[in-house]
């Protein structure tokens, strides 16, 4: 049986302004798998990401991280999950490439060879090879997204969270976040995107849940959750333009 490594349970948060986000969610996440979650833009996606992340408090409900409330398990979990936002850029701290993703395994006290090895292997997994010495800010936005992916794999990371991953890239950039996505899901990281753009990485789906109004609407394996998407729900069948769900990747 896969470990469950989020519970999320009748989960709700409203903003002061009475607007309700997120309503009722019941949703569990295993260790392991591709999960992506599309809805359309205020869905909740983005909201549900920050508060299972700690980023944000819940109006009510709760959140385990591996069987523990999040906020007991806080240092844990951020240890363990790593978020990529959409904007790239507002992740950036350090000068160069090398200097940015060895701030996250430095904040955590390591060894400075182990900081050394943790750096080279993360740059090397993410595909940024022979740009530790770049500017960060002078890359592609399909590098600095796997920039953020390699700060994140420095710090030992098991889980990978990505936020409208393709936002803003062109096909070049596409195709470099799509190759990192794969590499993750090889290597048995825990990957969870939030995007509307099925077209582009639904073929790598273990599975897919759809948020529409902050409930979930639909939730199971790719094929059977378009065969049952309606068309309130603001997500789009992207298989009018490809065979099948399996089909549907830019790589």
């Amino acid at each position: 049986m896969d470990e469950v490594l989020f519970s999320i349970r009748r989960l709700s948060k409203k903003f002061p302004a009475g607007h309700a986000a997120l309503t009722g969610i019941d949703l569990e996440i295993e260790a392991g798998k591709c999960l992506i979650i599309t809805g359309a833009n205020g869905s909740g996606k983005t909201v549900l990401m920050k508060i299972i992340t700690g980023l944000m408090e819940a109006s009510s409900g709760e959140v385990l991280f591996k069987g523990s409330p999040i906020e007991r398990a806080i240092n844990s979990l951020r240890k363990s999950v790593g978020l990529v936002f959409q904007d790239a850029d507002a992740q950036i701290i350090g000068e160069t490439v090398n200097e940015d993703v060895a701030l996250g395994p430095k904040n955590l006290k390591l060894p400075p060879q182990v900081v050394k090895e943790r750096v080279e292997a993360a740059i090397k997994a993410s595909g940024l090879d022979g740009k530790s010495d770049f500017l960060a800010r002078s890359l592609s936005g399909g590098e600095k997204r796997r920039l953020a992916v390699a700060g994140i794999l420095a710090m030992g990371c098991q889980t990978i969270i990505m936020d409208e991953p393709f936002a803003n890239l062109d096909w070049h950039g596409v195709r470099s976040v799509l190759q990192i996505i794969l590499d993750l899901k090889q290597d048995s990281k825990t990957v969870i995107i939030l995007t509307h753009e099925l077209e582009k990485v639904l073929a790598f789906a273990d599975r897919l849940v759809v948020l529409c109004g902050g409930c979930v609407v639909c939730d199971g394996t790719p094929e059977d959750v378009l065969d049952n998407l309606k068309p309130e729900y603001g997500a789009r069948d992207p298989r009018c333009s490809y065979r099948s769900a399996k089909d549907c990747s830019w790589l």
